[in-house]
């Protein structure tokens, strides 16, 4: 069993996912593309190049987008040792993700894309879900690093996970639109929000995004969680999914539209939830 493991990229969910897979016993170092202040790294010991980091039995992504996964690969691969792992848990294109297990297969190295809901609050409690996509040998190997997180399916080969979590993000996406305007008619309509939000507790209405975004809403308190900068670029892909899908989703390119409208005015690096602030 895989029990070293670099976290490349430590940032709202890579620091949480690596003091997590600590607790859980495996031997975690760190690696950053930027220097982060020492009391956001505090407890990690930090390889001090890509390198030294490749000689972890994992080496888990969890970085912003493609451009960054294949930038940081590109830079990586020269240095992975056959029968590693390289373990993705950010959010990519799943065309991205096919073509890096395809080549790293043919070098003996592992692929697995497995990108995650939940947000650091899943990663700080292990309780995330996780959309394994890769070939079954890879992803039984790094299945237990993937169970110290969360709760982790096999959905598919190299690309599916990406797949699942694009989709994912297309409900996430929907279900925070619906929730803003519902909200913003309570607020226009002389209701209390919280009252609203009280109210619905247990029915059909209810959902974690009522609760956790729907708080964020009441009191304007956007501080990502996750950045609507990130929702705007999974929206992107599920869009091109349904595309290539030869699909009509009226709904998935309205929230698209709305979000490009968020960040485009410069809240981008705000919580997803702040679509309610641009209501």
């Amino acid at each position: 069993m895989a029990r070293s493991v670099n976290v490349i990229g430590l940032g709202l969910m890579g620091r949480p996912m690596a003091r997590a897979l600590m607790a859980a016993g495996f031997e975690v170092t760190g690696w950053n593309r930027s220097t982060l202040p020492p009391d956001q790294v505090a407890g990690i010991r930090l390889c001090s190049s890509l390198m030294e980091a490749a000689a972890a039995d994992v080496c888990l992504l969890v970085l912003a987008d493609s451009a960054a996964t294949d930038d940081v690969l590109d830079r990586l691969e020269p240095h992975i040792r056959p029968g590693t792992v390289v373990l993705d848990m950010g959010s990519s294109d799943p065309s991205h993700s096919k073509e890096h297990a395809r080549r790293l297969s043919a070098r003996s190295v592992g692929w697995v894309d497995a990108p995650v809901s939940g947000g650091p609050e899943g990663a700080q409690t292990a309780s995330l879900a996780i959309m394994a996509g890769g070939a079954e040998a890879d992803v039984t190997r790094v299945m237990p690093i993937l169970q110290a997180l969360g709760r982790a399916v096999h959905v598919g080969g190299p690309g599916a996970g990406h797949m699942v979590k694009a989709i994912n993000q297309l409900i996430v996406g929907l279900t925070i639109e619906a929730v803003a305007e519902a909200l913003t008619l309570a607020e226009r309509s002389g209701i209390d929000p919280r009252l609203v939000q009280e109210a619905l507790t247990g029915g059909f209405a209810d959902s974690r995004v009522l609760q956790i975004h729907g708080t964020r809403m009441i009191e304007r308190a956007y501080v990502p969680g996750a950045r609507s900068k990130t929702q705007l670029k999974d929206l992107r892909l599920a869009l091109k999914m349904g595309q290539a899908a030869s699909l009509w989703l009226p709904h998935l390119a309205s929230a698209a539209t709305l979000y490009e409208t968020l960040v485009d005015q410069g809240d981008g690096d705000l919580d997803h939830s702040a679509l309610h602030k641009l209501l």
